[in-house]
């Protein structure tokens, strides 16, 4: 999830000119930055769940894009379902037992695979588990903002999570472990 930001940062050296010497801080745009998951429920439907208004910033190095870094966090009650009684279900002792934890990930490598992609490779920390994760990452888009009139850049990016990996495995196989991950954000420079 969190891998997406080392992305942007990675991305943002594909469009950048070489006199960049330092990494520049980006922040999350909280509105226009969500993390979707998805999974199979006992062969008859995919169920769609989202996070949004997370926070997190990217330092970003245009010269050296390896040398760039993201850090990602949100609450896991801020989980979206869709449906009242599945959030609190997720919430019960099922799953994340009540707690108000706070979801992290921090990139530890970024290895860029094309003009405007990279893998980020990261520590994601979920139901005080923590566990490498890799994002396939992409840049959409990166420049001046037309209505903010500052620099701005727009990822997505996607991983597989295993539930068990973090203690989360209530019903696996039958509701699948595997959770599959959509990350899509948009960051904006630091003033």
């Amino acid at each position: 999830m969190k891998h997406l930001m080392t992305a942007s940062a990675l991305a943002f050296s594909t469009l950048a000119t070489a006199a960049v010497a330092a990494p520049e801080p980006y922040v999350l745009d909280p509105s226009h930055s969500q993390i979707l998951f998805s999974y199979d429920h006992l062969g008859y439907s995919t169920t769609w769940g989202m996070f949004s208004g997370f926070e997190g910033e990217i330092q970003f190095d245009q010269e050296d894009p390896a040398a760039s870094s993201v850090t990602v966090s949100f609450p896991v009650s801020s989980m979206f379902t869709g449906w009242e009684g599945r959030f609190e279900h997720f919430m019960g002792d099922d799953f994340f037992g009540g707690a108000d934890e706070t979801v992290t990930f921090t990139s530890t490598s970024i290895e860029v695979t094309g003009e405007d992609t990279a893998l980020i490779t990261g520590d994601l920390t979920l139901n005080g588990v923590t566990q490498e994760v890799v994002l396939d990452a992409r840049l959409n888009q990166a420049g001046d903002h037309p209505m903010e009139g500052r620099a701005w850049a727009g990822f997505d990016a996607t991983t597989t999570l295993l539930r068990s990996d973090y203690g989360l495995d209530l019903f696996a196989p039958f509701v699948s472990d595997e959770v599959e991950v959509q990350v899509s954000i948009e960051a904006m420079r630091a003033e």
